[in-house]
């Protein structure tokens, strides 16, 4: 999942990016106002953090621009103690929740997970089931059929993207739209070798043949009929972005 950080506070801004990355978010950092805006409008996230109190441009602003602009991606704002007012407007003009200043990382953290919940429409657990494959994106922990799999941080992030969109054809742009961040080298064929790393760890260990590539399309986690108990996810079809 891929996430706007925008925060002026570089100290608190370097945090989190370090505890967000760790999570296994993809995560973009804007300092100010108008790159926030600027980035908002240029890549597809999952979901933005956004301080109110910005240089260039206010928090609010950059909201009140996100919206009308039609981008209705979950929006989390950051609040001191003493902005109150702000808060309330920023409800009102769109985000979705808030935090206030000082807060835990662990608070931030289930926030963020429960916004990309409601994003697609999922039951409130932790817990993502496409088959055999279930994903608690709290723990950060992956299973087929009850036994434990071993995934890297980029690893993890591909395979919970795929459970999302379970049944569902995504592209090569869509997979690294979500699951890298804009460092991502387009040219190059990592989203292909990481693919390698899933299949090995999936379907070669299971004996199993549900990581389907379309050729021409992209990649497919195509769990067979017989299979197909979702719980704890209703698999949508992702935000197209590709030209």
């Amino acid at each position: 999942m891929r996430v706007l950080l925008v925060e002026d506070d570089m100290p608190l801004a370097n945090m989190l990016l370090r505890v967000l990355r760790e999570e296994s978010y993809a995560v973009d950092h804007a300092p100010d106002g108008q790159e926030a805006e600027w980035l908002a409008f240029e890549n597809p996230y999952d979901i933005i953090i956004l301080d109110l109190m910005l240089p260039i441009k206010d928090g609010l602003t950059v909201l009140q621009n996100v919206r009308d602009g039609g981008i209705s991606t979950p929006v989390l704002i950051l609040t001191a103690k003493d902005t109150r007012d702000d808060l309330i407007k920023g409800l009102d003009g769109g985000a979705d929740d808030y935090l206030t200043k000082p807060f835990s990382i662990e608070e931030l953290l289930a926030r963020v997970r429960v916004l990309l919940r409601r994003k697609r429409n999922v039951h409130t657990s932790a817990t993502l089931k496409a088959g055999p494959i279930e994903v608690n994106t709290a723990r950060k922990e992956i299973t087929y059929n009850g036994d434990a799999v071993d995934f890297t941080t980029k690893e993890y992030a591909l395979m919970e993207y795929f459970v999302r969109n379970a049944g569902t054809v995504v592209s090569r742009t869509q997979i690294s739209e979500h699951v890298w961040d804009m460092n991502f080298e387009p040219n190059s064929n990592v989203v292909d070798v990481y693919m390698g790393y899933l299949r090995n760890k999936i379907d070669k260990r299971f004996n199993t043949n549900i990581i389907k590539t379309v050729r021409g399309h992209g990649y497919m986690l195509d769990i067979p009929k017989e299979q197909q108990c979702l719980e704890g996810l209703k698999a949508v079809p992702p935000e197209s972005h590709v030209s």
